[in-house]
């Protein structure tokens, strides 16, 4: 059987860590490992770590990083797993069965190399599920469907595509979707994870957008359709701030086309 590394990063917010370890620990199948890559000022966390009893495949490193990306990198040059998945500090599996069913998917299709499904996430004031498949030829919409908590890595994608990249703080997970859109894929369509929607890249959107075009620029150079998509995005977030906005995504999510 194929094994499976979950990292979590966390920075001074036990609280959030403390859901995202119980999610882990009520898997039907639980990981080979599961990897605590701690940056936080302060010893909260680590003392939480230290002297609270942890099951057997839980570890961690407890030091300050340079960032989201290096604090990936660490986890990930610390698995010794095939399959890695980054859960972090905040978020959960949606259901008890999530590890079991995405490692069932991989050892039915050795060939694939990563896997994503679907997420909830919170869009104008209201929970929805949202997730569809990859697909190269989308790359320029960026990452709203395909949402970085619900992909399950294999370990040897990074020997490939190389590592996160420090330089951006927000969009480093889109970076390394451009990187490995040729590699072997499948869709899981399935709840993978619950979002905590506190986290920088939701509440730094308009800079989120303005880092995926500097990325996509650098991979495929200029597009007409990202900046068309973009100008979308950009009006329909400052819509949903407003409560006609809210109404409107309302109807939207009474119509089912709140995956749109």
């Amino acid at each position: 059987m194929s094994s499976i590394s979950v990292i979590t990063i966390c920075f001074n917010n036990l609280a959030d860590l403390q859901k995202t370890c119980t999610s882990v620990d009520g898997q039907t199948r639980v990981p080979e490992e599961h990897w605590i890559i701690n940056g936080s000022t302060t010893k909260e966390i680590a003392d939480w770590l230290e002297q609270t009893p942890q099951p057997p495949y839980r570890k961690w490193i407890n030091e300050r990083d340079k960032g989201i990306s290096d604090a990936f990198n660490k986890g990930i040059g610390k698995t010794n797993s095939e399959i890695t998945h980054l859960l972090n500090s905040g978020d959960s599996y949606a259901s008890a069965d999530v590890i079991a069913a995405v490692m069932e998917m991989f050892e039915k299709n050795p060939a694939v190399q990563w896997i994503s499904g679907n997420i909830h996430l919170t869009r104008a004031g209201k929970s929805v599920l949202v997730g569809k498949a990859f697909a190269k030829d989308k790359l320029y919409r960026g990452m709203r469907s395909v949402s970085h908590p619900t992909w399950f890595v294999k370990k040897a994608v990074y020997d490939r595509a190389g590592l996160y990249n420090g330089a951006y703080k927000i969009a480093m997970d889109y970076d390394m979707m451009c990187r490995i859109a040729d590699e072997p894929y499948l869709y899981l369509n399935k709840p993978i994870a619950v979002f905590d929607d506190t986290g920088v890249s939701n509440t730094q959107y308009l800079q989120s957008l303005r880092e995926n075009r500097e990325v996509y620029e650098s991979h495929f150079g200029f597009s007409a359709k990202l900046v068309a998509w973009q100008i979308r995005l950009k009006t329909l977030h400052h819509l949903l701030q407003t409560g006609f906005g809210k109404w409107l995504f309302g109807l939207k999510q009474k119509a089912g086309l709140e995956n749109m």
